[in-house]
């Protein structure tokens, strides 16, 4: 007579796992939470396997030491573990330090004491509502610490004065606030910690992109003219002509420059970060990663460039510090942005050109190939874009102009019905031509 088998047993600590009546198979075990505690968390899966599977992996996440949220607890401490354990390693660290701003400055004292599980899109809505019309100089008390007496450099204003200067979040704000909840959250429902995502339930209204200030073709040819000369004038020559971004620019090593054949390969950027410093980091996106075409008088600056940068290791000898890149300072350290942006800043005032941004010599890039009849997807190939919906979005206004000169130019063709036209076309010239609409 053979002994009956005995039922399989799961060690202590390993958690349960069993069928429910609807049919579901739910796995209960204890892992670390916030505070060094201890709490029983559930999952739940179409098959035992399953949901094994994720209590195992709870259970392991708990083991290296990483704490488990759970929906009881507030959404504060899902921020926090959130940030801490997930966007760290998913986001670049700028953009982590901006999330990070954005959950300690807006998230956390707005929303801070709900239950993750209790809070709903009511309250996300009547939230960013009140945001939106609070001054956030007298919300946080900016300025309730400066002296009312201090010098003009630090005028004080709203709290220190007692009169609101009635400071409030800009649309876009208001939508990137949104947005890094809408991020956090999403990351509970993959994680099973909430049902839904309520904050994707929240309409914002789409806000209006924010406005640039492109050169015309008369201020590039002003800005280039000024560029002459410059230390740097192959790094502006090269960023209006091709419109890399600055880090890219200044990202550039002589290995990725192909001369001979007029070409460049973007393979990173150079920031300045807050834990690292002057950090070189991957391309902002994917399709940021590419090799571009380098304009005729581009490869004749960058050898130029190249004379002068090896007259100066030259002279500097043992202490020139190569780093291999191709816009370097006088002894061969790489270039602050900061730095960029300030001899950038001087060449406009010495050029008497308006003021504006460094980045806005990549929208005058892009504005020019468009007026000049440049297909979309040469230009979003050329920039760097993801998908060709931002290049058209983000120039859309320059689209309009252009339809407005084909209107125009078809009302003319249109005129000699009424007896308008100066004389009927004949044939014999060619017809006016217009930029084509992309």
């Amino acid at each position: 007579m053979t002994a009956p088998k005995r039922k399989k047993t799961r060690a202590n600590g390993d958690g349960t796992v069993y069928q429910r009546k609807d049919g579901r198979w739910e796995a209960a075990g204890y892992v670390l939470a916030p505070g060094n505690t201890r709490k029983r968390v559930r999952v739940y899966g179409s098959s035992r396997t399953e949901a094994l599977a994720k209590l195992t992996e709870k259970i392991a996440a708990s083991n290296r030491g990483v704490p488990i949220v759970t929906a009881q607890g507030s959404l504060a401490a899902y921020l926090t573990y959130w940030l801490e354990n997930v966007a760290a390693h998913h986001l670049r660290e700028t953009t982590h330090t901006r999330y990070t701003a954005v959950v300690e400055q807006y998230l956390i004292p707005g929303l801070g004491r709900k239950k993750l599980a209790k809070l709903t899109a009511k309250d996300v809505r009547t939230w960013l509502n009140a945001l939106r019309i609070v001054c956030q100089c007298c919300e946080r008390g900016t300025d309730a610490g400066h002296d009312p007496q201090a010098q003009a450099s630090r005028r004080p204003r709203c709290c220190a004065i007692g009169q609101c200067c009635r400071k409030r979040l800009s649309p876009v704000t208001l939508a990137y606030i949104h947005s890094v909840l809408k991020s956090a959250l999403e990351h509970a429902v993959r994680e099973e910690e909430i049902p839904r995502n309520v904050a994707r339930n929240v309409r914002t209204g789409t806000p209006r992109p924010r406005r640039f200030n492109p050169l015309s073709a008369d201020e590039a040819r002003r800005f280039l003219t000024a560029a002459q000369g410059h230390r740097h004038a192959a790094l502006f020559e090269l960023a209006l002509r091709t419109g890399l971004r600055k880090g890219e620019l200044l990202g550039l090593r002589w290995e990725d420059l192909n001369l001979d054949a007029g070409t460049a390969t973007i393979r990173r950027t150079l920031q300045r970060t807050r834990t690292g410093g002057l950090t070189t980091l991957p391309t902002k996106t994917i399709s940021s990663e590419r090799r571009i075409a380098l304009p005729v008088s581009c490869v004749a600056s960058l050898r130029a460039h190249r004379g002068h940068q090896a007259c100066e290791k030259k002279k500097a000898g043992a202490d020139w510090q190569g780093s291999g890149h191709v816009f370097t300072r006088s002894g061969g350290h790489p270039i602050e942005p900061a730095t960029l942006t300030r001899h950038f800043n001087a060449l406009l005032r010495n050029a008497r050109l308006r003021p504006i941004r460094f980045h806005d010599l990549r929208h005058s890039t892009a504005t020019l190939l468009l007026e000049q009849g440049v297909e979309l997807v040469v230009i979003k190939e050329l920039l760097g874009h993801a998908h060709i919906g931002v290049t058209a979005t983000v120039y859309a206004h320059v689209r309009l102009r252009l339809q407005r000169q084909a209107i125009d130019l078809l009302g003319h063709t249109l005129g000699s019905l009424n007896g308008t036209a100066a004389e009927a076309d004949d044939g014999d010239d060619p017809p006016l031509y217009a930029a084509p609409v992309r």
